[in-house]
């Protein structure tokens, strides 16, 4: 046997280990750049983990319906420059940041550490919202399994309907014709004597569709409202632990595991859209649907109300998954010379393409379903859980084949939610390899599934019959205020105290260098434009809040403090950090702060052949305590 030649023995952050134990973590393998923390094992594995991430639920049952609401193919134009404003700039800027130090969110922000509640703010949301995310996969699991019947079971008022179950309107009653008068009657006179409604005075019963009184008595048994908690829903605690299974088996092996998994989770989606708008486009009525959906004639007046641009926004915001900690979490296993820029413009332009592709698919079948129960579409359209759970369900009902149609929208639907999914918890776990990275590369599969497992029991309450008024309570506040406060002082930390420029210069160790030109687009977003569109979110949200509701049912008092108090827990860490760490700084009050104002002494890419000059005088942390397993309160101090 020859010798090893040195490039042989050393490479870039990882060397041969010729040890007897040799322990190595799942996470990583020996083709990676970052042999400690490991990297994906092709640049496809990344990308589709990322559209995964993007690409979810709400570009199903939430864009469709704004788009009809705010003037059709007009709204396009301010979602397009959301995009360009708003949610790209930040896209890249997290992509970026994850990138260069290869750290999770919250270590990430060695870069400013008075801002590391930032980071902690953001994986608390995201457990929040992990936690009910899966309970919406489980509700999808349960209309997956319902879906293997002959007939639908919520194609006809069964036994578990009441009077009000139909699947057409019932006349209630109407003005008509009696010996030259006009007189008001109920429809069961007027048809016992052979009269006929005089058009535009006929009332009708309020009635509900079977897909709605099956959501609501059969799915989720539904109590009368938060007071009211009931038993746990036994079919759905079995939906949300699959939920954790398939989520846990996906994960086990960190990135390694999930970055094959989401080739058919984040690509499968696109063939069902497709089979469904094909079956749609086929149908009576939907164009009716398409026309309600981009408009026969776009509505471009409505682009002179506030309310149009605050909604699109908003839905580039929570639809691109920045400030969720998840963008910076997955960033951090690419190789450090990886193209971000170009990912980041790729995975936003498939995400809002995604999006619109989405909305023909949905409206198609939409306008076949008013044709056929001989209403206007804009009383079958709806968004959230009446579109994914009553309205898109309905519609599927009257289709010959039914049960077919109805298993590929709910696969659809868990599939969608599943690649998300996995980048949430993909970030949980990227914070505690950070935190514990020794521990994790020994355990990390029982560390993952105890995850799992502690995240199935604190869901468990939103499978109890009072348990969508719980989702949508997590949602209402969690998934709201607390993510725009995160994005707003991310990117007055990053560009304002630690310094666009400087910023810039990172990402050209990275990608190599840019012309000022390059550069000008990007500098007037994040330093004026993207900061102030956030501002202006934010604010509106706060001017415009009201307590939150489920349908028609009002929360009680405790439920609204309790969202409150949710809210609060989740943005607290971010003063109290800023505080510890001046407490513990040196010097006066005003030096304490620009000491925390400061990157720590650690702040730079991770691996040493990388530093170059500007950072060959970091500390290496590993060198630093190679011996020693930091505790929670030493790592935030």
């Amino acid at each position: 046997m020859g010798m090893l030649s040195l490039p042989e023995f050393l490479s870039c952050g990882k060397k041969k280990d010729f040890s007897l134990t040799n322990e190595k973590d799942a996470h990583s393998s020996e083709s990676d750049e970052n042999s400690e923390r490991g990297n994906w094992s092709n640049k496809g594995d990344y990308l589709l983990s990322m559209v995964g991430y993007a690409v979810g639920l709400g570009n199903v049952w939430r864009f469709p319906y704004l788009t009809y609401q705010n003037g059709g193919g007009a709204f396009l134009i301010p979602y397009t420059l959301m995009l360009a404003l708003a949610g790209l700039p930040l896209f890249f800027m997290e992509c970026s940041l994850g990138q260069f130090a290869s750290l999770g969110p919250v270590s990430v922000w060695r870069i400013l550490p008075l801002f590391q509640g930032v980071g902690i703010t953001m994986v608390i949301i995201s457990t929040f919202v992990t936690i009910y995310y899966n309970v919406i996969i489980a509700y999808a699991l349960y209309y997956l399994f319902a879906s293997f019947q002959k007939v639908l079971p919520w194609s006809e008022c069964f036994s578990w309907a009441d009077a009000f179950c139909s699947k057409t309107r019932i006349v209630s009653d109407c003005n008509t014709t009696l010996n030259g008068e006009i007189i008001h009657a109920n429809y069961s006179v007027i048809t016992s004597n052979n009269l006929t409604c005089i058009n535009g005075t006929i009332n009708y019963k309020p009635v509900q569709f079977p897909s709605e009184q099956y959501w609501n008595k059969v799915a989720l048994q539904r109590s009368s409202g938060l007071d009211e908690t009931g038993r746990i829903v036994w079919y759905l605690a079995l939906c949300l632990l699959l939920s954790w299974m398939i989520v846990g088996a996906a994960l086990f092996k960190g990135i390694k595991s999930s970055g094959k998994v989401v080739y058919f989770t984040a690509l499968f989606p696109y063939v069902i859209l497709l089979i469904l708008l094909v079956r749609g486009a086929t149908l009576e009525g939907a164009l009716d649907g398409i026309e309600y959906y981009i408009g026969r004639q776009s509505n471009i007046t409505k682009l002179m109300e506030a309310e149009v641009w605050k909604d699109a926004a908003t839905q580039i915001f929570y639809s691109l998954s920045v400030a969720w900690g998840g963008l910076v979490a997955l960033s951090s296993y690419n190789k450090f010379h990886n193209n971000c820029y170009s990912d980041a413009i790729l995975v936003c332009v498939t995400n809002c393409v995604t999006s619109i592709f989405a909305g023909f698919a949905i409206f198609s079948i939409l306008g076949h379903m008013a044709f056929v129960s001989e209403r206007p579409v804009s009383e079958v359209v709806d968004s959230g859980f009446d579109l994914a759970f009553v309205a898109y369900p309905e519609a599927l009902s009257k289709l010959p084949v039914s049960p077919l149609w109805s298993f590929l929208f709910f696969f659809m639907l868990l599939l969608l939610g599943l690649d998300s999914q996995f980048a949430t918890i993909e970030t949980l776990t990227t914070t505690i390899q950070d935190i514990y990275p020794k521990v994790m590369r020994k355990l990390r599969i029982p560390i993952t599934l105890g995850l799992c497992t502690l995240l199935f029991f604190l869901g468990l309450i939103c499978v109890t019959q009072a348990g969508i008024y719980w989702v949508n309570l997590i949602d209402h506040f969690c998934a709201g205020w607390g993510i725009l406060i995160a994005a707003v002082l991310e990117i007055i930390g990053i560009v304002y105290i630690y310094g666009g420029n400087r910023f810039i210069a990172d990402i050209e160790m990275m990608i190599g260098k840019k012309s000022c030109l390059f550069w000008l687009w990007w500098r007037m977003c994040w330093f004026f434009i993207t900061p102030v569109l956030l501002m202006a979110i934010l604010v509106w949200s706060l001017v415009t809040f009201s307590n939150p509701t489920y349908g028609s049912v009002v929360y009680p008092a405790w439920g609204t403090a309790v969202g409150w108090c949710m809210i609060i827990f989740c943005v607290i860490w971010i003063p109290i950090v800023a505080i510890v760490k001046i407490v513990k700084a040196e010097g006066n009050l005003i030096q304490r702060i620009v000491s925390c104002c400061r990157p720590a002494a650690n702040w730079g890419p991770y691996l040493e052949c990388h530093r170059g000059e500007r950072y060959s005088h970091i500390i290496d942390p590993k060198k630093e305590k190679e011996h020693e397993i930091p505790t929670v309160s030493a790592y935030i101090y």
